[in-house]
């Protein structure tokens, strides 16, 4: 087949999954999901989480032991458990080690063809990101720890949020023997569309990880914390008052007025600070706002952060979704954002400095309403700096528009828009 035959298919491809996707929640469409490279990692101290919930017609005989989280993580991300883990012996098991290789080849080809080029872009361009930065706020994020991670790797805290449920615990050892096949095939399938596109389709997503076996975005978090080399030290679940405060919860605990959500800390090593994660079930509309004020109170209490936007369909071009852009733009120190951000036309050049990086050729199809002309001249005005790494929904580095907005006065290195010059042989940068 030609190469441009195979572009074609890949594109209509991706345009049909995005209009299916249009049927549910104008939210349910967005967010590329990274992947990182294999990580080796020294086992960490055993944590033991609470028991399961039996689930009906899955593992009649269930365990009288559960698996340390770490154990757990690693297990679900291909990489190798604990000698002593009560996974270890699945970890023998041919299906096991045919997911292990299929995520070893998988996150080193998307490390190689993409987030490498993150890391060089922001040692390039944005420096201060990878500082000891108090908060990263990510709307729309669904569980995409590891761009938010990519972009700001020593972020004390991390918040996302999204629409898909948090779901319970996940214990492995519930699909020992011929369960264990399907369940992780059934895992791999639903990052298909992050491995093929960069990006969830939220509508897939949620069927996958409501029907599957492991429920919720905990299975996910677990595999990109592991792939990133963390060690996770607790997980509690949540939920937030309508006052923005934090109480302990079972898991996807409901109420009226609460935002139910999970508390993820970790260490990158033994004398790394402490970090954590934030993952809070939510609608950003301003219905749901409304409805559920404790996430924004929650996000405010934490003080001016860094925000990151990507594959948000969207959604703050349109009127009912004021209150989150109008939140980000008083609560943010750093905007990181594709094209499907926050118009261009909403930043105050009084008090916001822009960059932009790559190019840009306006959405894809099922977005074309959303075409900013301001963006489009601006890039034609300027000596863009190309991108090492695709983002969004023009996935191709060659077709991505990527825009960090700095509030004046908050800068802490010179906001470069060109490479940073080669110092003499054999001087580090």
């Amino acid at each position: 087949m030609a190469k441009s035959s195979r572009k074609t298919i890949v594109r209509l491809t991706l345009a049909l999954f995005l209009v299916l996707g249009l049927g549910t929640s104008a939210q349910e469409i967005r967010r590329a999901i990274p992947v990182n490279p294999p990580v080796a990692r020294t086992p960490a101290p055993p944590i033991a989480p609470p028991a399961p919930t039996p689930v009906p017609g899955v593992a009649p005989n269930v365990p009288s032991v559960v698996a340390p989280i770490n154990d757990t993580a690693s297990f679900l991300a291909g990489l190798p458990v604990s000698a002593d883990s009560p996974l270890a012996g699945l970890a023998q098991d041919p299906a096991w080690k045919r997911h292990a290789s299929f995520f070893d080849q998988a996150w080193a080809k998307l490390d190689a063809n993409r987030l490498a080029g993150i890391r060089n872009w922001g040692a390039n361009y944005l420096p201060d990101a990878s500082q000891s930065i108090p908060t990263v706020f990510y709307m729309f994020a669904g569980p995409d720890f590891l761009y938010a991670h990519q972009f700001f790797p020593n972020a004390r805290t991390y918040i996302l949020a999204g629409t898909e449920p948090v779901g319970p615990l996940p214990d492995v050892l519930r699909f020992a023997g011929p369960a264990l096949s399907p369940v992780l095939e059934n895992l791999e399938k639903s990052l298909n569309s992050v491995l093929s596109f960069s990006f969830f389709i939220t509508k897939d997503m949620k069927t996958d990880l409501q029907h599957e076996e492991l429920k919720g975005t905990l299975p996910i978090f677990y595999i990109f914390l592991a792939r990133a080399g963390k060690t996770i030290t607790n997980v509690d679940f949540v939920t937030l008052d309508k006052d923005g405060q934090p109480h302990s919860a079972t898991a996807n605990e409901k109420g009226k007025g609460l935002t139910p959500g999970v508390r993820i800390t970790f260490a990158g090593g033994a004398d790394a600070q402490p970090q954590t994660l934030y993952y809070f079930t939510t609608n950003l509309a301003d219905e749901g706002i409304r409805s559920q004020p404790g996430f924004i109170k929650f996000c405010a209490n934490q003080g001016m952060g860094y925000s990151l936007l990507k594959s948000a369909s969207y959604l703050m071009f349109e009127n009912g979704f004021d209150s989150i852009r109008n939140w980000l733009l008083a609560h943010s120190a750093v905007i990181l954002q594709d094209d499907s951000g926050i118009p261009v036309n909403a930043f105050d050049p009084a008090i916001w400095s822009l960059r932009f990086f790559g190019t840009y050729i306006g959405p894809i199809d099922i977005f074309k309403q959303h075409f900013q002309p301001q963006l489009q001249a601006t890039y034609q005005q300027i000596h863009a700096a190309p991108l090492e790494f695709g983002i969004g929904y023009r996935w191709s580095s060659k077709q991505s528009t990527f825009i960090v907005a700095t509030r004046r006065g908050t800068e802490l290195s010179p906001l470069r828009t060109e490479p940073q010059p080669a110092g003499p042989p054999g001087q580090s940068q």
